[in-house]
Formats: structure tokens, sequence, C-alpha cells
């Protein structure tokens, strides 16, 4: 199985390009579509979701990840090997799927001999036709990575500066994603469940409950979100628009244990 997260969109034909290249190098491929509708740039955005399509797919998945804005510049195109693949721009992209995968190796793709299993030119600006997919195609089809890449040191791979920070009773935290409705995840995971959640910041204590439907409609609310990450909502509204926030911000935050 081949999954396909991008930010390309649905409007032009990128998609379907990168999915013809893909079946055109191993035409039994499984090919599931995660999302095109990355933001546009947003390599933490993509990271979160590719992590989350890791938690639940079976040994073997190859994971293919574009979000590329260095696409033609001398960041490196690469693939890691666990017990599932991510094949990937050299960005940071990896930083949150490789938690799930039990990396043990990785390596760059060499464009010139992606090249020649491909038969065509590959272009500077859309290495996800041209070198993401038909190297995801390969791994899928049993082909080597050894016989069109380089193997490189998996401590040399970019990876984002992710890890909660804590100064005192302060946490550090960053928005890692924000859903269609509006849902605000944060970067903490593993702690312990307090009675309500301090946004200083803001001058907000807002309690923190199991699901939406416990607060009344259109207050927020922190709860311990599907993905095993702290999240900030608004039981139907969008706690995004509320408070400001998007992917990348900063938000200190207090656990409150005691009510």
């Amino acid at each position: 199985m081949i999954t396909l997260t991008t930010d390309f969109g649905l409007k032009g034909p990128y998609v379907g390009e990168m999915k013809a290249a893909i079946l055109r190098v191993n035409p039994g491929a499984r090919l599931v579509d995660v999302t095109h509708a990355v933001t546009r740039h947003s390599i933490v955005e993509g990271s979160f979701v590719m992590e989350q399509v890791a938690k639940y797919s079976p040994e073997g998945t190859v994971h293919i990840g574009v979000v590329d804005p260095g696409v033609g510049t001398e960041r490196r195109a690469v693939i890691v090997e666990g017990n599932q693949w991510l094949v990937v721009p050299d960005n940071g992209l990896a930083t949150l799927p490789m938690k799930h995968i039990k990396p043990r190796r990785a390596w760059e793709i060499d464009l010139e001999r992606i090249g020649r299993f491909t038969g065509w030119r590959i272009s500077s600006t859309f290495h996800g036709r041209d070198v993401f997919g038909p190297a995801g195609a390969l791994i899928e089809k049993g082909i080597p990575p050894e016989e069109f890449a380089e193997e490189v040191s998996l401590g040399s791979l970019v990876k984002l500066d992710l890890e909660p920070k804590k100064e005192k009773e302060l946490w550090l935290l960053k928005v890692i994603y924000v859903d269609d409705f509006g849902n605000v995840i944060l970067n903490l995971e593993g702690y312990e469940r307090p009675k309500a959640v301090e946004l200083p910041d803001f001058g907000l204590l807002i309690p923190y409950l199991d699901t939406y439907g416990q607060a009344k409609p259109g207050e927020l609310l922190a709860l311990p979100g599907s993905h095993g990450y702290l999240e900030i909502a608004v039981n139907q509204g969008s706690a995004s628009e509320r408070l400001g926030l998007k992917v990348g911000d900063g938000v200190r935050v207090r656990l409150v244990q005691k009510s």
C-alpha cells in the first residue's frame, strides 16, 4: 500500500500526474489518498498528518509525502526504512511519522538513477511526479533502495523542533495542526490529566473535558484529542478563529491539577 500526502490541492493535474507516474512504474500499486489539502508549504502540518496515518498503517506501507517548498534546491530527497517506509523531501517532514515506524536506515535518492528507472526527464519543480512517486513505487514493488539511492545516516536527516518545552509551571507549546472544525492541536502528549487548562497570554482558564458536547455551544474547552495531543476547542465553533491561532504559533499553557 502507498499513501499520498501533499499540498498540491485538487484544481490542477498534479495529483493525477503523480498517481499516473506511480502506476506506470508499479501497475499493481494500491494507492490511498490521505490528503492533498495540507496548507501550502506547511511542513509542520504535513508531518502531523503523516504521523497520524503511520500510527494505523500495516507494516510495509510506503508513505509518500510531498510538502516541498525547497523543490529543485540542494535539499535532499530521502527514504526512511523502518517497519514502514517514508519517501519525503529532507526538510523535516519525516519528524513526526518517524516516531512510529521504528526507523533503521535512510537513503538519499539519486536523481540520475531514478531517472533511468522511469525513462523520462526529471523536472526541477515537480519531484512528486518524477522522484518521490517513482521511488515509492519501486519500494512497494520490492526493488531495494540501493538500486537508486545512497545510504545516509539517520542522524543526518533534518528534524523539526517540535519537542514541548517547560519553564517552571508553564509549557511552551506549538500549534501543529488546525482541523476543519477549527480545533487547535498542540504538541503535548503523555501529560497528566488536568482539571483545567490556563492560557495566560489570553487571560483564560478553560475546563478540561472528555469531549466537545460536555461544554455548552460556543464555550471553550480543552480535551484529550483523538490523536493523543492536547487540543483546544470550541463546542460547535472554531477555537482557531476565537484565539487567532494558526499552525506554527507558540502557545503558553499551564495545566491546572487542582480545582
